[in-house]
């Protein structure tokens, strides 16, 4: 079963209340997954499969600011927000960590394999933004209708328009909530002109994988992102947008699985299909 614990880390960083959800054996390979601007239940279902098929333990952490949690006013970029998730590695002692991490958690992804060097072995992106393309911009997901971002996110978008006045208050107030934190950690553009040429310190094993039909960050952004990755594998998602682990499962999990090496719970070779 999940477990879920609330850590206030020692250092510079004391006082700042992360929420983190547990999945899978304490001495599985260790995984770190980093939900996206969707919110922790976007990877939820992602954490349980990894978790239940393969010998891992996965850590599910809430960015401060989703889900009604606390965010300090300091904590307001993706590289601070890595600063943090480097320093929850370091009080759990993990090494030959995977981080896995959609949208804007892929953003805190790689921002975290280049502060973490020594901690994070592989690095798996899944539809990140972050980068700063000129020709293959982010949408501005600020401005866009719910029907619009439902459009540009899936390759099927029928049953994803989210209505907010059909919301609860405390549904519209858990909205409200994340999409300041989106906004105060990846601002307005969702890029860092500086994050492309840094790219090519990272050390990490990498693995960038694209919903073929995103239109949040298209297919050829994608592609100039594992670009300036050195060494990366780029991998599309046929039937997907921009959340494959929500849209085609099915599909993304024995990819992660076939890069991540990772052994079977039931002891069969290969990832599962």
């Amino acid at each position: 079963m999940p477990t879920t614990t609330t850590y206030r880390l020692p250092g510079p960083r004391a006082g700042v209340p992360l929420t983190v959800t547990g999945h899978g054996d304490g001495d599985g390979a260790p995984v770190l997954l980093l939900h996206g601007g969707a919110g922790p239940d976007s990877v939820a279902g992602l954490a349980g499969s990894l978790a239940a098929h393969y010998q891992l333990r996965v850590l599910a952490p809430v960015h401060p600011g989703f889900s009604q949690t606390e965010r300090p006013p300091h904590l307001a970029s993706a590289g601070e927000l890595a600063s943090l998730y480097g320093t929850l590695l370091d009080h759990l002692g993990l090494t030959d960590v995977t981080v896995i991490g959609s949208s804007v958690g892929g953003w805190i992804a790689a921002e975290l394999a280049l502060a973490a060097r020594d901690r994070v072995a592989r690095l798996i992106l899944i539809d990140a933004v972050g980068l700063d393309s000129t020709e293959h911009p982010v949408a501005d997901f600020f401005s866009l209708t719910p029907a619009q971002v439902a459009d540009l996110s899936w390759a099927d978008p029928a049953g994803h328009v989210i209505d907010p006045a059909a919301l609860s208050q405390a549904q519209q107030q858990v909205m409200a909530g994340n999409r300041a934190a989106l906004l105060a950690y990846g601002g307005r553009s969702m890029a860092d002109p500086s994050l492309a040429p840094r790219l090519a310190g990272v050390a990490a094993a990498a693995l960038v994988v694209w919903g073929e039909a995103d239109r949040i960050v298209t297919l050829a952004y994608g592609k100039e992102y594992a670009a300036a990755i050195p060494g990366s594998v780029f991998r599309t998602i046929p039937g997907a947008g921009h959340l494959p682990q929500l849209e085609t499962p099915q599909a993304l999990l024995p990819v992660l699985a076939e890069f991540g090496g990772w052994p079977r719970r039931d002891g069969a070779e290969g990832p599962v299909g």
